[in-house]
């Protein structure tokens, strides 16, 4: 399968990010016309559904199989998701020592040997260094055992369908072609990096998307803490849109509004996307689209909602639906205990 080139349109200005560096989110597809996700929620109202780090992310403490069912970020976990009725699948890339994009989603991984914990910066590793973690692609050949930190402790990475790292080369080679990629690049907040190295970085990107936890998280660098400030740097910077912890929409649902209003898109990620009456008023509220992990459950949510006739016709003074001000009231006094 040839590989598809992806192209720099506009490298936005990086005043805004060179400094405590946040995450950024970018979407790429390898359709040959380019598929501009803003213009395709406009055009085709479709609410976009997408899989966090492919069928979802590892809860290694967790006792739903579900949260353990596939490695996460693996080419076995996209494939896996794209067997549900998703549009995107949401991955990590960090850039190895020897400039190679993988995907991965922590800043440090760790590995467990004779009772010692290691611990190594990913970013610090070669490519052929951090393919010697977890399973390996040659057949009897153990790799360095992965653990992962919970809460302050270690548990070991145990999932029932186990998979080797990739590389972001392989993610376009090897996934089926029907989904598009949300592609989270993984900044560490406790760094300051160069422009140099950010625009070394965004090669490989279309459009960029300003992450935030919707002011869930307070951050030294206030740009983080709150959709206001979100939308400010992404106007400001010319980019396309927001990515949002789903709390801080909930808890600020008039944003939702003024954040269209500025033709930007809007997406949400968290744990409450987990749950089909959450993401149901997110559709109705007009964003754009969620980030989840139960893929299966939530496609089939929201292809059910797609079905139903009449849904967000009834209006009240809001421009909202009567039963959505019900429930944004609801899910914002449940959020605030």
């Amino acid at each position: 399968m040839a590989t598809k080139t992806v192209h720099v349109s506009d490298v936005p200005n990086l005043d805004h990010v060179t400094k405590n560096a946040a995450s950024l989110a970018v979407y790429a597809t390898r359709i040959p016309t380019g598929l501009d996700v803003s213009k395709y929620c406009e055009d085709s109202r479709k609410f976009v559904v997408i899989g966090h780090r492919g069928h979802g992310m590892n809860m290694l403490q967790s006792a739903d199989r579900r949260m353990k069912a596939f490695k996460e970020n693996s080419i076995l976990s996209f494939n896996n998701a794209a067997k549900h009725s998703l549009d995107y699948i949401e991955f990590d890339v960090q850039v190895t020592k020897d400039d190679v994009a993988i995907i991965f989603h922590d800043n440090f991984i760790l590995h467990q040997e004779h009772g010692a914990i290691t611990e190594t910066r990913v970013t610090d590793l070669t490519l052929n260094e951090f393919f010697t973690y977890g399973p390996q692609r040659e057949a009897g050949k153990d790799g360095k055992t992965l653990v992962r930190k919970v809460n302050g402790n270690v548990v070991g990475w145990h999932v029932e369908a186990d998979d080797h790292s990739c590389t972001l080369q392989e993610a376009f080679e090897k996934v089926n072609p029907k989904l598009g990629f949300n592609i989270e690049l993984k900044f560490d907040d406790d760094m300051v990096y160069e422009e140099n190295h950010l625009v070394n970085v965004l090669q490989v990107i279309l459009k960029v998307y300003f992450l935030t936890n919707g002011g869930n998280q307070l951050y030294d660098d206030v740009r983080r803490n709150s959709l206001k400030e979100a939308k400010k740097v992404v106007v400001e910077g010319g980019l396309d849109g927001i990515v949002s912890e789903v709390k801080g929409v909930f808890r600020n649902p008039s944003a939702v509004r003024e954040i269209k209003e500025a033709n930007l898109s809007l997406l949400t990620y968290g744990k409450l996307n987990n749950f089909p009456e959450t993401v149901r008023v997110q559709h109705l509220m007009g964003i754009d689209g969620v980030i989840v992990d139960l893929v299966e459950e939530i496609a089939r949510a929201v292809d059910e909602t797609n079905t139903r006739k009449g849904v967000g016709d009834v209006k009240g003074e809001s421009g909202y639906g009567i039963d959505l001000s019900f429930l944004l009231n609801l899910i914002s006094q449940v959020i605030q205990h």
